[in-house]
Protein backbone atom coordinates (compact mmCIF):
# COMPACT_ATOMS: atom_id res chain seq x y z
CA UNK A 1 0.00 0.00 0.00
CA UNK A 2 2.83 2.36 0.93
CA UNK A 3 4.57 1.54 -2.37
CA UNK A 4 1.39 2.36 -4.30
CA UNK A 5 1.02 5.71 -2.50
CA UNK A 6 4.71 6.53 -3.13
CA UNK A 7 4.39 5.63 -6.82
CA UNK A 8 1.29 7.81 -7.10
CA UNK A 9 3.08 10.75 -5.47
CA UNK A 10 6.08 10.36 -7.80
CA UNK A 11 3.84 10.20 -10.85
CA UNK A 12 1.98 13.32 -9.71
CA UNK A 13 5.27 15.13 -9.16
CA UNK A 14 6.49 14.22 -12.67
CA UNK A 15 3.28 15.52 -14.25
CA UNK A 16 3.55 18.80 -12.31
CA UNK A 17 7.18 19.20 -13.39
CA UNK A 18 6.27 18.63 -17.05
CA UNK A 19 3.45 21.15 -16.85
CA UNK A 20 5.73 23.71 -15.22
CA UNK A 21 8.27 23.15 -17.97
CA UNK A 22 5.65 23.86 -20.61
CA UNK A 23 5.15 27.29 -19.07
CA UNK A 24 8.79 28.33 -19.43
CA UNK A 25 10.10 30.30 -22.42
CA UNK A 26 11.73 28.12 -25.02
CA UNK A 27 15.45 28.30 -25.66
CA UNK A 28 14.69 27.99 -29.38
CA UNK A 29 12.98 31.37 -29.48
CA UNK A 30 9.36 30.19 -29.46
CA UNK A 31 6.82 31.22 -26.84
CA UNK A 32 7.41 34.88 -26.01
CA UNK A 33 10.12 35.24 -28.63
CA UNK A 34 13.06 35.42 -26.23
CA UNK A 35 16.04 33.14 -25.93
CA UNK A 36 16.75 32.47 -29.60
CA UNK A 37 20.03 32.97 -31.45
CA UNK A 38 20.48 36.02 -33.69
CA UNK A 39 23.28 36.42 -36.24
CA UNK A 40 24.56 39.98 -36.73
CA UNK A 41 26.88 40.51 -39.73
CA UNK A 42 28.72 43.84 -39.91
CA UNK A 43 30.98 44.90 -42.81
CA UNK A 44 34.13 46.14 -41.09
CA UNK A 45 35.73 47.50 -37.94
CA UNK A 46 37.68 50.05 -40.00
CA UNK A 47 34.95 52.68 -39.69
CA UNK A 48 33.99 53.84 -36.20
CA UNK A 49 30.27 53.77 -36.92
CA UNK A 50 30.17 50.01 -37.61
CA UNK A 51 31.87 49.29 -34.28
CA UNK A 52 29.17 51.34 -32.60
CA UNK A 53 26.38 49.68 -34.60
CA UNK A 54 27.62 46.20 -33.74
CA UNK A 55 28.17 46.97 -30.06
CA UNK A 56 24.76 48.60 -29.67
CA UNK A 57 23.04 45.73 -31.47
CA UNK A 58 24.75 43.06 -29.36
CA UNK A 59 24.09 44.88 -26.09
CA UNK A 60 20.41 45.48 -26.76
CA UNK A 61 19.70 42.02 -28.16
CA UNK A 62 21.41 40.33 -25.22
CA UNK A 63 19.51 42.56 -22.82
CA UNK A 64 16.32 41.36 -24.52
CA UNK A 65 17.31 37.76 -23.85
CA UNK A 66 18.89 36.61 -27.11
CA UNK A 67 22.17 34.88 -27.84
CA UNK A 68 24.10 36.99 -30.38
CA UNK A 69 26.67 35.89 -32.95
CA UNK A 70 28.31 39.19 -33.99
CA UNK A 71 30.82 39.07 -36.84
CA UNK A 72 32.86 41.67 -38.72
CA UNK A 73 34.12 40.87 -42.23
CA UNK A 74 37.01 43.34 -42.76
CA UNK A 75 35.26 44.63 -45.90
CA UNK A 76 35.91 41.26 -47.59
CA UNK A 77 32.84 39.88 -49.39
CA UNK A 78 33.99 36.24 -49.27
CA UNK A 79 34.53 36.53 -45.52
CA UNK A 80 31.05 37.95 -44.99
CA UNK A 81 29.50 35.17 -47.07
CA UNK A 82 31.37 32.56 -45.03
CA UNK A 83 30.30 34.18 -41.76
CA UNK A 84 26.65 34.17 -42.81
CA UNK A 85 26.91 30.50 -43.88
CA UNK A 86 28.23 29.68 -40.41
CA UNK A 87 25.40 31.63 -38.79
CA UNK A 88 22.87 29.63 -40.80
CA UNK A 89 24.46 26.29 -39.99
CA UNK A 90 24.95 27.13 -36.29
CA UNK A 91 21.24 27.65 -35.64
CA UNK A 92 20.67 31.40 -35.92
CA UNK A 93 16.93 32.01 -36.16
CA UNK A 94 17.13 35.57 -37.50
CA UNK A 95 19.90 37.25 -39.49
CA UNK A 96 20.65 40.98 -39.25
CA UNK A 97 23.02 41.92 -42.07
CA UNK A 98 24.83 45.15 -42.96
CA UNK A 99 26.20 44.08 -46.32
CA UNK A 100 29.56 45.00 -47.79
CA UNK A 101 28.17 44.83 -51.31
CA UNK A 102 24.42 44.85 -51.71
CA UNK A 103 24.53 42.52 -54.73
CA UNK A 104 26.88 39.88 -53.32
CA UNK A 105 24.71 37.86 -50.95
CA UNK A 106 22.07 36.27 -53.17
CA UNK A 107 23.45 32.72 -53.05
CA UNK A 108 24.07 32.53 -49.32
CA UNK A 109 20.73 34.13 -48.50
CA UNK A 110 19.00 31.52 -50.66
CA UNK A 111 20.25 29.05 -48.03
CA UNK A 112 18.64 31.16 -45.32
CA UNK A 113 15.36 31.20 -47.22
CA UNK A 114 15.44 27.40 -47.62
CA UNK A 115 15.63 27.12 -43.82
CA UNK A 116 12.94 29.79 -43.31
CA UNK A 117 15.36 32.11 -41.54
CA UNK A 118 14.13 35.72 -41.75
CA UNK A 119 16.65 38.33 -42.87
CA UNK A 120 16.71 41.98 -41.75
CA UNK A 121 18.86 44.16 -44.01
CA UNK A 122 20.55 46.61 -41.66
CA UNK A 123 21.31 50.17 -42.81
CA UNK A 124 22.31 48.98 -46.30
CA UNK A 125 19.68 47.41 -48.53
CA UNK A 126 20.56 43.93 -49.80
CA UNK A 127 19.82 43.87 -53.52
CA UNK A 128 18.37 41.25 -55.86
CA UNK A 129 17.48 38.70 -53.19
CA UNK A 130 13.96 37.58 -52.36
CA UNK A 131 15.23 36.32 -49.00
CA UNK A 132 15.17 39.80 -47.49
CA UNK A 133 12.24 40.06 -45.09
CA UNK A 134 12.65 43.57 -43.70
CA UNK A 135 14.90 46.60 -43.97
CA UNK A 136 15.90 48.79 -41.02
CA UNK A 137 17.72 52.03 -41.72
CA UNK A 138 17.72 55.77 -41.43
CA UNK A 139 15.98 57.75 -44.14
CA UNK A 140 18.95 57.82 -46.49
CA UNK A 141 17.40 60.16 -49.03
CA UNK A 142 16.71 62.59 -46.18
CA UNK A 143 20.38 62.34 -45.15
CA UNK A 144 21.41 63.71 -48.54
CA UNK A 145 18.61 66.26 -48.56
CA UNK A 146 19.77 67.68 -45.22
CA UNK A 147 23.36 67.92 -46.50
CA UNK A 148 22.22 69.72 -49.64
CA UNK A 149 19.96 72.05 -47.67
CA UNK A 150 22.80 72.88 -45.28
CA UNK A 151 24.96 74.05 -48.20
CA UNK A 152 21.99 75.88 -49.70
CA UNK A 153 21.40 77.76 -46.44
CA UNK A 154 25.03 78.55 -45.58
CA UNK A 155 25.75 79.92 -49.07
CA UNK A 156 22.33 81.62 -49.13
CA UNK A 157 21.78 80.17 -52.59
CA UNK A 158 18.18 81.29 -52.74
CA UNK A 159 19.23 84.96 -52.52
CA UNK A 160 22.97 85.36 -53.19
CA UNK A 161 24.13 86.16 -56.71
CA UNK A 162 27.06 83.73 -56.80
CA UNK A 163 28.61 81.99 -58.55
CA UNK A 164 30.05 79.64 -55.91
CA UNK A 165 32.48 76.78 -56.50
CA UNK A 166 31.58 73.34 -55.21
CA UNK A 167 33.03 69.83 -55.48
CA UNK A 168 31.18 66.56 -54.89
CA UNK A 169 32.32 63.44 -53.03
CA UNK A 170 30.10 60.44 -52.36
CA UNK A 171 30.59 56.84 -51.28
CA UNK A 172 31.08 53.28 -52.41
CA UNK A 173 29.31 52.20 -55.62
CA UNK A 174 28.50 48.84 -54.02
CA UNK A 175 26.64 50.53 -51.17
CA UNK A 176 23.08 51.19 -52.29
CA UNK A 177 22.78 53.93 -49.67
CA UNK A 178 25.41 56.03 -51.44
CA UNK A 179 23.02 56.62 -54.34
CA UNK A 180 20.26 57.74 -51.96
CA UNK A 181 22.64 60.11 -50.14
CA UNK A 182 23.89 61.58 -53.40
CA UNK A 183 20.43 61.70 -54.96
CA UNK A 184 18.92 63.52 -51.99
CA UNK A 185 21.68 66.13 -51.98
CA UNK A 186 21.68 66.64 -55.73
CA UNK A 187 17.92 67.13 -55.84
CA UNK A 188 18.63 70.25 -53.77
CA UNK A 189 21.86 71.35 -55.47
CA UNK A 190 21.35 70.41 -59.14
CA UNK A 191 19.05 73.35 -59.98
CA UNK A 192 21.78 75.74 -58.79
CA UNK A 193 24.37 73.88 -60.87
CA UNK A 194 22.09 74.03 -63.91
CA UNK A 195 21.58 77.78 -63.46
CA UNK A 196 25.30 78.44 -63.01
CA UNK A 197 25.02 79.69 -59.44
CA UNK A 198 27.02 76.62 -58.34
CA UNK A 199 30.05 75.70 -60.44
CA UNK A 200 31.82 72.34 -60.28
CA UNK A 201 35.20 73.37 -61.66
CA UNK A 202 36.47 69.78 -61.89
CA UNK A 203 33.51 68.93 -64.11
CA UNK A 204 32.95 65.77 -62.07
CA UNK A 205 29.24 65.61 -61.32
CA UNK A 206 27.97 62.09 -62.10
CA UNK A 207 27.70 59.48 -59.37
CA UNK A 208 30.31 57.31 -61.07
CA UNK A 209 32.80 60.19 -61.22
CA UNK A 210 32.43 61.22 -57.60
CA UNK A 211 32.05 57.78 -55.96
CA UNK A 212 34.67 56.65 -53.43
CA UNK A 213 35.46 52.92 -53.25
CA UNK A 214 34.96 51.49 -49.73
CA UNK A 215 34.27 55.01 -48.46
CA UNK A 216 38.05 55.26 -48.17
CA UNK A 217 39.58 58.35 -46.54
CA UNK A 218 42.78 57.83 -48.50
CA UNK A 219 40.94 57.52 -51.84
CA UNK A 220 38.93 60.68 -51.16
CA UNK A 221 42.10 62.51 -50.18
CA UNK A 222 43.96 61.42 -53.31
CA UNK A 223 41.10 62.50 -55.57
CA UNK A 224 40.85 65.86 -53.80
CA UNK A 225 44.61 66.37 -54.18
CA UNK A 226 44.17 66.05 -57.95
CA UNK A 227 41.13 68.36 -58.01
CA UNK A 228 42.94 71.09 -56.06
CA UNK A 229 46.05 70.80 -58.21
CA UNK A 230 44.06 71.15 -61.41
CA UNK A 231 41.51 73.77 -60.36
CA UNK A 232 42.35 75.62 -57.15
CA UNK A 233 46.15 75.81 -56.89
CA UNK A 234 46.09 79.39 -58.23
CA UNK A 235 44.11 80.67 -55.26
CA UNK A 236 40.65 80.11 -56.74
CA UNK A 237 38.20 79.86 -53.85
CA UNK A 238 36.44 76.58 -53.15
CA UNK A 239 33.19 77.48 -51.40
CA UNK A 240 31.77 74.07 -50.52
CA UNK A 241 32.44 70.34 -50.70
CA UNK A 242 29.52 67.95 -50.50
CA UNK A 243 30.87 64.87 -48.68
CA UNK A 244 28.40 62.06 -48.12
CA UNK A 245 30.05 60.80 -44.92
CA UNK A 246 32.78 61.53 -42.39
CA UNK A 247 35.46 59.22 -43.74
CA UNK A 248 35.37 60.98 -47.11
CA UNK A 249 35.12 64.38 -45.39
CA UNK A 250 38.25 63.54 -43.42
CA UNK A 251 40.10 62.78 -46.66
CA UNK A 252 38.94 66.07 -48.16
CA UNK A 253 39.98 67.97 -45.04
CA UNK A 254 43.42 66.35 -45.04
CA UNK A 255 43.90 67.32 -48.68
CA UNK A 256 42.78 70.90 -48.13
CA UNK A 257 45.15 71.32 -45.18
CA UNK A 258 48.05 70.11 -47.30
CA UNK A 259 47.29 71.80 -50.62
CA UNK A 260 44.72 74.60 -50.43
CA UNK A 261 45.43 78.24 -49.56
CA UNK A 262 42.03 79.87 -50.11
CA UNK A 263 39.18 80.61 -47.72
CA UNK A 264 37.98 77.46 -45.99
CA UNK A 265 34.93 75.81 -47.62
CA UNK A 266 31.73 74.40 -46.15
CA UNK A 267 32.24 70.63 -45.73
CA UNK A 268 29.39 68.23 -45.01
CA UNK A 269 29.62 64.76 -43.50
CA UNK A 270 27.71 61.91 -41.87
CA UNK A 271 28.02 59.63 -38.82
CA UNK A 272 29.53 62.08 -36.32
CA UNK A 273 32.76 60.10 -36.05
CA UNK A 274 35.00 61.38 -33.27
CA UNK A 275 37.69 62.66 -35.65
CA UNK A 276 35.11 64.60 -37.65
CA UNK A 277 33.39 66.02 -34.57
CA UNK A 278 36.80 67.28 -33.42
CA UNK A 279 37.26 68.84 -36.87
CA UNK A 280 33.81 70.38 -36.55
CA UNK A 281 34.71 71.93 -33.20
CA UNK A 282 37.96 73.22 -34.77
CA UNK A 283 36.08 74.77 -37.70
CA UNK A 284 37.41 72.37 -40.33
CA UNK A 285 34.18 70.45 -40.99
CA UNK A 286 30.88 72.30 -41.02
CA UNK A 287 28.37 69.60 -40.13
CA UNK A 288 27.76 65.89 -39.87
CA UNK A 289 24.52 63.96 -40.06
CA UNK A 290 23.89 62.27 -36.70
CA UNK A 291 22.37 58.81 -36.98
CA UNK A 292 22.02 57.57 -33.40
CA UNK A 293 22.83 53.87 -33.76
CA UNK A 294 21.20 53.23 -30.37
CA UNK A 295 17.87 54.23 -31.92
CA UNK A 296 18.33 51.93 -34.91
CA UNK A 297 19.50 49.04 -32.72
CA UNK A 298 16.44 49.47 -30.50
CA UNK A 299 14.15 49.30 -33.53
CA UNK A 300 15.88 46.16 -34.80
CA UNK A 301 15.37 44.50 -31.41
CA UNK A 302 11.65 45.27 -31.73
CA UNK A 303 11.66 43.71 -35.20
CA UNK A 304 13.50 40.60 -33.97
CA UNK A 305 11.04 40.28 -31.06
CA UNK A 306 8.08 40.41 -33.42
CA UNK A 307 9.62 37.87 -35.80
CA UNK A 308 10.44 35.45 -32.99
CA UNK A 309 6.82 35.64 -31.84
CA UNK A 310 5.52 35.00 -35.34
CA UNK A 311 4.17 38.51 -35.70
CA UNK A 312 4.63 41.25 -38.30
CA UNK A 313 7.60 43.48 -37.53
CA UNK A 314 6.97 47.22 -37.07
CA UNK A 315 7.48 49.20 -40.30
CA UNK A 316 6.72 52.74 -41.46
CA UNK A 317 7.54 52.55 -45.18
CA UNK A 318 6.02 50.25 -47.80
CA UNK A 319 6.89 52.18 -50.94
CA UNK A 320 10.49 53.38 -51.12
CA UNK A 321 12.96 50.53 -51.14
CA UNK A 322 12.81 48.10 -54.05
CA UNK A 323 15.73 45.66 -53.98
CA UNK A 324 15.13 44.32 -57.47
CA UNK A 325 12.75 41.57 -56.38
CA UNK A 326 10.08 43.86 -54.98
CA UNK A 327 9.43 46.44 -52.28
CA UNK A 328 11.02 45.53 -48.95
CA UNK A 329 8.93 46.52 -45.90
CA UNK A 330 11.11 49.03 -44.07
CA UNK A 331 11.49 51.02 -40.90
CA UNK A 332 13.13 54.40 -41.44
CA UNK A 333 14.58 56.33 -38.50
CA UNK A 334 14.89 60.09 -38.97
CA UNK A 335 18.41 61.58 -39.10
CA UNK A 336 19.37 65.00 -37.74
CA UNK A 337 22.45 67.12 -38.35
CA UNK A 338 25.02 68.20 -35.82
CA UNK A 339 27.16 71.31 -36.12
CA UNK A 340 29.17 73.50 -33.77
CA UNK A 341 25.96 75.02 -32.40
CA UNK A 342 24.18 71.85 -31.27
CA UNK A 343 26.74 69.03 -31.03
CA UNK A 344 26.87 69.21 -27.20
CA UNK A 345 23.14 68.66 -26.89
CA UNK A 346 23.02 65.87 -29.47
CA UNK A 347 26.25 64.03 -28.72
CA UNK A 348 27.32 64.76 -25.15
CA UNK A 349 24.09 65.44 -23.26
CA UNK A 350 22.54 62.32 -24.82
CA UNK A 351 25.42 60.17 -23.57
CA UNK A 352 26.61 59.22 -27.07
CA UNK A 353 30.07 60.64 -26.30
CA UNK A 354 31.79 62.06 -23.25
CA UNK A 355 33.44 65.47 -23.32
CA UNK A 356 36.83 63.81 -22.87
CA UNK A 357 36.35 61.79 -26.07
CA UNK A 358 35.99 65.00 -28.07
CA UNK A 359 39.01 66.85 -26.62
Amino acid sequence: MKKKILALLLATLMVMTMLAGCGKKSDSGSGDGKGGKVGVAMPTKDLQRWNQDGANMKEQLEKAGYTVDLQYASNDIATQVSQIENMISSGCEVLVIASIDGDSLGTVLAQAKEKNIPVIAYDRLIMNSDAVTYYATFDNYMVGTKQGEYIEEKLDLKNAAGPFNIELVTGDPGDNNARFFFGGAMDVLQPYIDSGKLVVKSGQTSFEEVATANWSTETAQSRMDAIISANYADGTVLDAVLCSNDSTALGVTNSLEANYTGAWPIITGQDCDIASVKNMIAGKQSMSIFKDTRTLASKVVEMVDAIMQGKEAPINDKETYDNGTGIIPSYLCEPVFADVNNYKELLIDSGYYTEDQLK
